[in-house]
């Protein structure tokens, strides 16, 4: 039973996510395509990725890459910041642009999480917190690496 109810919840964020995603990208001059929005999405997930880690992580050519990292350059969602340790790199990081868009995105997540926190006891959400790390940091070893701050949070 707890598949059914993990998948049903999953399907419910993605949706609301989707929704959200094709509400951002209406046809105007500027806006994001699809495909923009999940490069962003991975963008942040990477945390201030070069465009080779980008392209290596999607699996697409450096030169592919580039060009969807203009293209968000351009729109004012991400800059390229040189690296103080090695001036031959460039991270890409995330502008306000971006974080104002994002702050659109989280908020059923929020909404969502207020009510389970006002719902349930507080030893309730220890055990949850518990079984979402546990899932994070053992049973989903193909995303290692994937928001690592996360922990740091605490």
């Amino acid at each position: 039973m707890f598949k059914e109810s993990f998948k049903e919840v999953f399907d419910k964020f993605k949706f609301q996510f989707f929704c959200r995603i094709f509400d951002l990208v209406r046809e105007r001059d500027g806006s994001l395509t699809a495909m923009e929005a999940f490069s962003l999405e991975i963008i942040d997930m990477l945390q201030a990725p070069t465009v080779s880690q980008f392209a290596d992580f999607l699996d697409i050519s450096q030169s592919n890459a580039t060009y969807k990292v203009n293209s968000l350059i351009r729109k004012g969602y991400l800059v390229r910041k040189v690296s103080d340790l090695d001036r031959r790199e460039a991270h890409l990081i995330l502008s306000e642009k971006y974080r104002s868009y994002m702050s659109l995105l989280t908020s059923y997540e929020d909404k969502v999480m207020d009510r389970i926190a006002a719902r349930f006891p507080q030893e309730d959400l220890d055990t949850f917190d518990r079984i979402l790390r546990t899932m994070s940091d053992e049973l989903m070893p193909e995303c290692a690496g994937i928001r690592p701050k996360l922990k740091e949070k605490g």
